[in-house]
């Protein structure tokens, strides 16, 4: 069964708010409301399977050349067939469509990003979102997530 990439939808808020908070209660994603996920809906891709939504993730722009990788998750039991990777080429390719030359994430998976050439960052290096977003984060004083960074080349 093939996996189809697509923007998300108003119809795949419910499937993206219970992924996302299913990661969100072991502690590995921060927890998003319906609301937040309305409210940014056009920046959310779909990975779907046999017309079910398998994993979710989103691109935010911070400033005119960087953008993060973010609520990146795919559905228990379905890592491993590509479907987080075939979501994050399609974030880049929207990133670039945008003008960004550099992407982040925040992971506990920097091997998963290492293979589609993101490297490891200090975070310090990373001020739009320390200063931007993480100082609102409950983790702020005790962040365990790994920073990585990627140079967008020309599609």
């Amino acid at each position: 069964m093939s996996i189809s990439i697509r923007p998300a939808t108003t119809a795949d808020v419910e499937a993206i708010h219970v992924l996302l908070g299913d990661y969100a209660s072991e502690g590995q994603l921060l927890a998003r409301s319906t609301d937040e996920i309305c409210e940014h809906l056009s920046n959310f891709v779909v990975a779907e399977r046999e017309g079910a939504v398998r994993g979710c993730g989103s691109l935010e722009v911070f400033t005119e050349d960087l953008g993060e990788v973010r609520s990146l998750a795919v559905r228990p039991g379905e890592h491993g067939h590509g479907h987080g990777r075939l979501m994050v080429q399609e974030l880049e390719i929207k990133a670039r469509r945008l003008g960004l030359t550099r992407l982040m994430a925040l992971t506990y998976v920097p091997g998963f990003f290492r293979k589609l050439g993101y490297r490891i960052v200090a975070m310090e290096a990373l001020p739009e979102k320390v200063f931007g977003v993480c100082v609102t984060c409950p983790k702020f004083d005790h962040c365990d997530e790994i920073a990585m960074e990627k140079q967008l080349g020309s599609s």
